[in-house]
């Protein structure tokens, strides 16, 4: 493993098999790569066992690039990497586009009875171009958790709401946030004449009527023989980043497949090697998913412990002592798919030359998964399961 994105890859994967346990058949949606931008952040002024562990689960010890002196790097180096690596990537995931609506908003708030090293802030804003405040969760517990939710609800054009109920931050030492909201654009849009309601299969006995759109055109697609399932890649606006959806063949085979799936398989089924153009007649229900998740326990349980006990947690980068521990850790994200999109040169341009191909079908008229990347880096920022629209 030689990089952030494939460090990134393992760990949404891993993620998923946390979040299958805990919503079994239902919707799953988050964002991978702002989870580990979040943790990354509280990395950086961690210590010891505690740095660790932080970086054993989300897979940042085995990023073996080599330095600048063509030897292999060590710890400390490794962790400055990932850092540096992070701040390219969200400077780039920052940049100011028409084609669609991505916000990332990361921060750290801490008790007002613990002065932050000046070092640690400088470099939470230059990796991670977010920011530390201190607040008083002891004496205004209430109002400091309108202004959490506030500001929550201001990075994600007020989609995200209530990220924490009232009287739930009283005892708490330090909090970490971290919000996505995403709303794409497709390079080539679906027609709103041709969405139709039509049946999605929750299971071989059970259907929902949806709003289906459709459309006819070239995708990256490619089927999968031994999983028994399809793979198709539609690109936004603008081709930076791209939805991946897979679908199995079987109304009810999505466990089936869920169960083959690996880190390292998603990468080569998803790879441009694995995939090709093909001429698609795609069916793709409207779908909204808002989830919410506290990630202490499925964190905890995946094997970052030190970081919330007061007896072993060493966050001195951050404070110079070791009386700081994380209290929670929360994560809400939005997800809306319709038929907007771009003017399309391409959507009527399908004429006779495309008529001897074989014509694949990909109906997502049963559960599905899908995540969306960036191209570039390959980097998966969010994955979903929809299993009801």
């Amino acid at each position: 493993m030689n990089s952030l994105s494939e460090a990134n890859t393992h760990f949404a994967w891993d993620v998923f098999q946390q979040l299958k346990i805990l919503k079994k058949d239902g919707n799953i949606f988050y964002s991978p790569f702002s989870i580990s931008a979040a943790i990354a952040m509280i990395q950086l002024g961690a210590k010891e066992n505690t740095a660790l562990e932080i970086g054993k689960v989300f897979h940042f010890n085995e990023v073996t690039e080599e330095n600048e002196r063509g030897t292999t790097m060590d710890h400390v180096e490794k962790l400055e990497n990932v850092h540096h690596q992070f701040q390219k990537l969200l400077t780039q995931l920052k940049k100011p586009t028409d084609a669609y609506e991505l916000n990332i908003a990361n921060k750290l708030y801490g008790a007002n009875t613990f002065r932050f090293l000046q070092e640690y802030v400088d470099n939470i804003k230059k990796f991670y171009l977010a920011s530390v405040e201190s607040v008083d969760f002891k004496n205004a517990a209430e109002e400091t958790c309108k202004k959490i939710n506030s500001w929550v609800e201001s990075q994600t054009n007020g989609k995200i709401k209530d990220l924490f109920p009232q009287n739930t931050l009283e005892s708490t030492i330090l909090v970490l946030v971290n919000a996505v909201y995403f709303k794409g654009q497709w390079d080539k849009k679906f027609d709103k004449k041709n969405t139709v309601e039509e049946k999605f299969w929750l299971n071989k006995d059970t259907s929902k009527p949806v709003q289906m759109m459709k459309q006819f055109d070239i995708f990256n697609f490619t089927s999968l023989e031994d999983a028994q399932a399809k793979i198709l890649e539609i690109p936004y606006k603008g081709k930076d980043l791209s939805m991946v959806l897979l679908l199995p063949n079987e109304v009810d085979g999505l466990q089936k497949l869920e169960d083959q799936l690996s880190a390292e398989k998603l990468t080569e089924w998803t790879s441009s090697q694995n995939m090709s153009e093909s001429l698609v007649d795609l069916y793709l229900p409207r779908f909204k998913v808002e989830e919410g998740y506290d990630l202490k326990a499925m964190l905890i349980a995946m094997g970052i412990v030190d970081a919330f006990s007061p007896q072993s947690a060493n966050f001195s980068g951050m404070t110079g002592s070791l009386n700081l521990v994380v209290s929670k850790v929360m994560h809400k994200s939005f997800v809306e798919v319709t038929e907007e999109g771009t003017e399309a040169a391409a959507s009527t341009a399908i004429t006779v030359e495309y008529s001897s191909p074989p014509i694949h079908h990909f109906h997502c008229d049963h559960p599905f998964l899908f995540f969306i990347k960036h191209n570039k880096t390959n980097s998966i920022l969010f994955l979903g399961r929809v299993s009801s629209p």
